[in-house]
């Protein structure tokens, strides 16, 4: 018999090819890395966007004041930046080659 190749000729006919058998699994080391650095995004911008709520002032609720701070620039900008950045990290880790 001849030396087995990915290339397949008329004396392989019927016989079963060879195939080397790789790591069955998609994913390694590094998209692993990239997921968890996607999910450390996600959470900080989700830390980011935590605060009191528009009632409430200094811890308590009064449903007779107004509360500015919810519309500040890291609730309303920075952390749902994080949050899709995040997301896209994500997307890369999953669809990334090994």
């Amino acid at each position: 018999m001849s030396k087995k190749t990915n290339k397949f000729s008329a004396s392989d006919f019927g016989h079963e090819a060879e195939v080397p058998q790789e790591n069955a699994f998609y994913f390694g080391p590094r998209n692993f890395k990239w997921m968890l650095i996607g999910l450390a995004f996600i959470v900080v911008g989700f830390l980011l966007m935590m605060g009191p709520d528009a009632n409430t002032i200094d811890g308590k609720f009064d449903p007779n004041s107004w509360n500015d701070e919810i519309f500040s620039i890291r609730r309303i900008r920075i952390a749902p930046l994080f949050v899709v950045i995040g997301f896209v990290i994500e997307v890369y880790a999953i669809l990334k080659r090994k």
